[in-house]
């Protein structure tokens, strides 16, 4: 074996030996709760406790010990982004993820190559893909959010002028959409029902969603609740305003459909080439990955091809 090889099997035990003495100290946690709820004759958590201790996962102490070294302000950001995406995981399971996705494909292309620079670009491209499908799911999810204002602007006005409360209108939304926008809606009425103020809860749905439709609705609805005036009507102007910025974004969409496309097939285009040149002739691509002269060319290939990406998305992002 190689020294880098020794050395990754070295790192692997150290994770398991860390897995496991963090895992003797949630039992030890567990234990005590147990001793408790004997005592207080929690009947109810002490089921809960159990249920909780057959779903537990494997790499538990692992996600535990990423929680304990992680600084707080990117644990809040990570469990921000997890709300927004709507993604019922933990930010220490997330950054488990993280840790697995890149240090396996690296590991296995170390073990069967025995070369650190190709291990190296799938580790930070490994780093890189739960964050990038998060931000995905993210940006999907506030488009259908943005997509469905229109119906819930409309379902607002009518339940205003036919008499009901703006806790009443809240309900309805809650209960006739779809989500995400039954989500998010349903939340802001439990915190109000749980004594939030309506001006926080919708203060805080706004920070959840980031869209900038959804703001103009809060900031209506919070002036009206302090100087008064007739809120189905500003809601109704706000409603066309919405659905033209809506048509506005989709003649976007169609008009940047070519130059989109154009940047996906210039993206993966290299890759496909380099994949297929690699079955059909290997030691034709392995010069790429052994000589300096081919890491060079290698390393300046990438970069061109995420400097071409941004230069593209910047072209066809055009804002409304």
């Amino acid at each position: 074996m190689s020294e880098i090889q020794i050395a990754l099997v070295v790192f692997l035990a150290v994770l398991l030996s860390i897995n496991v003495v963090v895992g003797l100290g949630n039992k030890d946690k567990e234990e005590i709760a147990r001793r408790v709820r004997m005592v207080t004759g929690d009947v109810g958590t002490e089921k809960q406790a159990a249920s909780e201790k057959t779903k537990k996962k494997p790499l538990a102490g692992l996600a535990e010990l990423l929680r304990l070294l992680t600084p707080q302000h990117i644990l809040k950001k990570i469990s921000a982004d997890l709300m927004q995406a709507d993604l019922p995981i933990k930010p220490e399971e997330l950054l488990l993820v993280n840790l697995i996705s890149a240090t396996l494909p690296a590991i296995l292309v170390l073990f069967i190559f025995d070369n650190l620079i190709p291990a190296i670009f799938l580790a930070l491209g490994g780093a890189y893909l739960p964050l990038f499908m998060i931000n995905n799911i993210k940006s999907k999810r506030l488009k259908k959010f943005n997509e469905q204002l229109g119906d819930a602007l409309t379902i607002m006005t009518n339940s205003l002028r036919a008499g009901l409360s703006f806790l009443q209108t809240m309900d309805s939304l809650q209960k006739e959409l779809a989500p995400p926008m039954s989500v998010e809606f349903g939340r802001a009425l439990r915190e109000m029902r749980l004594g939030t103020t309506t001006e926080e809860a919708l203060g805080n749905l706004a920070k959840r969603v980031k869209s900038e439709d959804l703001d103009l609705i809060v900031t209506a609805v919070n002036i009206q609740r302090q100087v008064g005036g007739n809120l189905a009507e500003v809601l109704d102007n706000i409603s066309v305003t919405i659905n033209e910025r809506v048509r506005i974004r989709g003649e976007l969409k169609t008009l940047t459909a070519q130059g989109r496309i154009s940047g996906i097939i210039v993206a993966l285009l290299p890759i496909f080439l380099a994949g297929g040149i690699s079955v059909i002739n290997p030691s034709y691509m392995a010069i790429f990955f052994s000589h300096p002269l081919g890491l060079i060319l290698t390393v300046s290939a990438v970069f061109s091809e995420l400097i071409g990406i941004f230069a593209i998305r910047k072209i066809v992002d055009i804002e409304v």
